[in-house]
């Protein structure tokens, strides 16, 4: 089941919006289909990021996937968390295993993202 108050992507991102800052990362189904994260690549703070265009990367024992960004902005805080413990994407997708902050240009946006159950339609189990 994936959090009711979440919005989410095609690409698999989830966003938490607070304001104009989003809380960005990928899903549970994500990152059980990836297996073991061994490492994250995300942008310093203050990188402009465009909405459907790759921001970061998520490494596993399987293979190299790309984080799409959800909304266009600038990124404002990366979860340094993850260069020590990417574990914590397999572990708390939700929670600790966050990735970055946008500060979005349109916080209106996040609206134009899936609902819950539109996304839990995509992956088939709605």
């Amino acid at each position: 089941m994936n959090p009711e108050e979440l919005r989410y992507t095609e690409e698999h991102e989830w966003a938490r919006g607070d304001g104009a800052r989003v809380v960005v990362g990928i899903t549970d189904y994500a990152q059980d289909a990836l297996g073991d994260v061994v490492y994250v690549d995300l942008p310093a703070s203050g990188t402009r990021v465009e909405k459907g265009q790759p921001f970061g990367e998520v490494e596993s024992t399987k293979s190299v996937s790309d984080l799409y960004a959800p909304l266009t902005g600038t990124i404002v805080e990366r979860n340094e968390t993850l260069e020590s413990a990417p574990e914590l994407v397999n572990s708390d997708p939700y929670g600790e295993g966050w990735m970055v902050i946008i500060e979005a240009d349109d916080p209106g946006d996040l609206e134009s993202l899936l609902s819950a159950a539109d996304y839990e339609k995509l992956i088939g189990t709605g």
